[in-house]
């Protein structure tokens, strides 16, 4: 008869792609640490990386190149993924933080909480089958606890069903050289995982 059903339509959010998350993160102005960064610290890499790195948030020089892990600890962190058989372009690398804080601090909760939104879609859009946490905060944060790294490192763990190690940031290995023996057995536990 020329009589259309009628059909409840549900829109769906959009889900920004990596670009527009960029975009998102270049703009925001939430926590404050916007008045001192030079830029924005998105993430890089691969972005169908079956490994994802997440940091704690960006120091000098990453606040300047706008790349995540470029300085000293950067040159580690290359070094120790070539170890296990990894090319560094092959893996996403991001932080929790998309900003520096001033003089490298430790991120306050506040900018946690403000920011990690952001990294959640990361997360989300690129779907790894590995996080490996670097450091303590980015462990409180994937984890949601306040253990201290030495019982969180050394097993598996779940992150929104994704298995998740942690272990050392690059930056306490060339304080601490003596533990980097543990972060070897740490990478090397990611790749089998990985297998």
């Amino acid at each position: 008869m020329g009589i259309q059903s009628w059909q409840l339509k549900v829109k769906k959010e959009a889900t920004p792609d990596l670009d527009g998350l960029k975009k998102a993160v270049a703009s925001c102005t939430l926590c404050g640490l916007d008045k001192t960064r030079t830029q924005t610290v998105f993430g890089v890499g691969n972005p169908n990386a079956d490994l994802m790195i997440i940091g704690e948030a960006p120091g000098f020089y990453e606040d300047q190149q706008g790349e995540p892990f470029v300085g000293r600890a950067g040159q580690l962190l290359t070094a120790m993924l070539q170890s296990i058989g990894f090319d560094r372009n092959k893996v996403y690398i991001a932080n929790i933080l998309k900003c520096r804080p001033p003089n490298n601090r430790d991120p306050d909760t506040q900018e946690v909480e403000l920011c990690t939104p952001f990294l959640k879609k990361q997360i989300a859009l690129i779907q790894p089958k590995f996080l490996l946490a670097l450091g303590r905060i980015a462990g409180h944060f994937l984890l949601d606890t306040d253990q201290p790294l030495a019982r969180m490192r050394g097993k598996i763990h779940q992150y929104q069903n994704i298995p998740l190690l942690i272990t050392y940031h690059p930056a306490y290995l060339l304080r601490n050289p003596a533990d980097k023996a543990k972060a070897y057995e740490d990478l090397l536990s990611a790749r089998q995982n990985l297998s």
